[in-house]
């Protein structure tokens, strides 16, 4: 059944159409092992069933959908399902349960197209031989409200404003807002909103999961003249960066060097050896994230400059060790 799937997918939607010896081929480059006799005769068994026809003015024949046809398939492809199953490996550790369940009926499809295929296709038991392990320590998810979560949605489709109430992580307290929301980024586990919170012009990362209550106004939002999420992107704000870059220098271990040198930091990244240690510069953004990468390589990494980086960098390390000085 799957491999006549397989051929229907493969068949476009005007003549000439394709030939059943092309057919053949694309099937078994996905390691279907199938002759041209058996893709023709299992075309014209599809033709009782389908509105598939085969342009017989010429050869070769070319097999098509007839224009009164629904070409659209419910199943997925074996190449798809395959696809689906290593995506969701990726996804299902970071996205919100009310974002990732929308897929689930589409990620089933393709655990079934898949569990009815026979292990001898190639294709079928890729699954076995790769897999994605995440490189950061395994969290979840915070859970964010499928109702406002939709509303949020909406709200950006059509432009218009809400009316939130929001906990704030500051002040560990219920604030009220009204919001022009502008975009929904997923940083990690976590799902923001690019939003400017009336009367201010100022474009702010709120978390989805921190809005308690919503309300869409009948109020049009108003975009700063200057945003592109593009470009608030690139201006490393996800990063939670001032937005400014600063030139950092720092002594690292030989087995960090082999690594930046591998996935460097920044298109200007220099490495130099000095000794048994090296000397990294690299232009980067000036944001928490490089403060959390810093911290969590200090025994390997040593900031040089800029000075400031340094005295704070020192500082914390300080204040940490001296948590672990009592008994």
């Amino acid at each position: 059944m799957v491999r006549q799937w397989e051929m229907l997918k493969l068949l476009p939607t005007k003549p000439p159409g394709i030939t059943a010896s092309d057919i053949c081929q694309h099937l078994n480059d996905q390691g279907f092992d199938i002759s041209k006799r058996q893709v023709e005769r299992n075309l014209n068994d599809l033709s009782q069933s389908f509105g598939i026809t085969c342009n017989d003015k010429g050869q070769p024949f070319g097999w098509y959908w007839v224009s009164s046809a629904d070409a659209s398939l419910p199943a997925v492809s074996m190449a798809e399902a395959l696809s689906l199953t290593m995506v969701e490996q990726v996804l299902k550790p970071i996205l919100p349960a009310t974002v990732f369940d929308a897929l689930s009926p589409k990620l089933n499809q393709a655990k079934d197209t898949l569990n009815k295929v026979n292990q001898r296709y190639k294709l079928a038991s890729w699954q076995e031989k790769v897999a994605y392990v995440p490189a950061t320590l395994p969290q979840i998810p915070p859970k964010v409200d499928e109702a406002i979560l939709s509303q949020v949605q909406l709200a950006i489709l059509k432009g218009q404003c809400i009316h939130v109430t929001y906990d704030s992580v500051d002040k560990r307290e219920l604030r009220d807002y009204v919001l022009h929301p502008l975009g929904i980024v997923q940083r990690g586990l976590t799902t923001y909103i690019t939003a400017t919170i009336e009367p201010y012009q100022d474009v702010l990362l709120l978390a989805m999961h921190r809005i308690q209550a919503l309300d869409v106004l009948e109020k049009p939002i108003v975009i700063p003249s200057d945003y592109k999420l593009s470009d608030y992107l690139n201006a490393g704000r996800l990063s939670f960066s001032s937005g400014e870059s600063i030139l950092v220098k720092a002594k690292i271990s030989s087995e960090t060097s082999l690594h930046v040198s591998e996935t460097p930091l920044s298109q200007d990244q220099t490495i130099k050896k000095e000794g048994e240690d090296c000397i990294l510069t690299a232009t980067v953004a000036d944001s928490w994230q490089l403060r959390w990468w810093l911290l969590s390589l200090c025994n390997d990494v040593e900031v040089l400059e800029p000075k400031s980086l340094r005295n704070e960098i020192k500082q914390q390390l300080a204040a940490a060790s001296a948590k672990y000085q009592g008994a």
